[in-house]
């Protein structure tokens, strides 16, 4: 059940270690409970996504509540060719709130930004209606449905493109 509450105002910062570090403590209820990251330690060792001090520098961002500076979530704009790929995740008791709309519409705002002339995608497994609810109230529409390899098997996607507000 929904608990709508007006998002606070949210920016979007430099990912810190201490950040990265929170993020991978955060555990969500079923059926979202599949969306975690490993151990920190485990990231660190293996150079894995946001552990990794380069990676994290070129890609991620975390997503600070403004009147507090409060992490409240994170982003990563992925670069591929003439595209870059959003990822977002909010913190577990920032979920569910009415803010996915609000801070996807700052994601693609910091992606044109980076790169004007780039087309903006995500995915999103299908089964996840809330995501997916949030992404075309920001003007996102599924152009694409496959298969894909994550942490948790082989899920179902919808690739989403941005379509920008009606």
């Amino acid at each position: 059940m929904s608990r709508a509450v007006e998002a606070p105002p949210l920016q979007l910062a430099p990912m810190t270690e201490r950040d990265g570090q929170a993020i991978c403590t955060w555990r969500y209820p079923e059926p979202y409970h599949l969306f975690k990251w490993p151990d920190w330690d485990d990231m660190v060792r293996e150079e894995k996504e946001f552990a990794d001090p380069e990676l994290r520098r070129l890609q991620y961002l975390a997503v600070r509540n403004a009147a507090d500076d409060s992490l409240v979530g994170y982003v990563q704009l992925f670069p591929m060719e003439r595209t870059i790929r959003l990822g977002m995740g909010l913190r577990p008791d920032c979920c569910d709130r009415g803010w996915g709309a609000h801070l996807t519409r700052l994601v693609v705002q910091e992606a044109s930004r980076r790169q004007p002339e780039a087309e903006i995608d995500l995915e999103v497994e299908q089964w996840n209606r809330r995501a997916i609810r949030a992404y075309e109230k920001a003007g996102f529409v599924v152009t694409d449905q496959y298969e894909r390899r994550a942490s948790h098997g082989i899920v179902r996607v919808n690739c989403m493109v941005w379509q920008g507000m009606a």
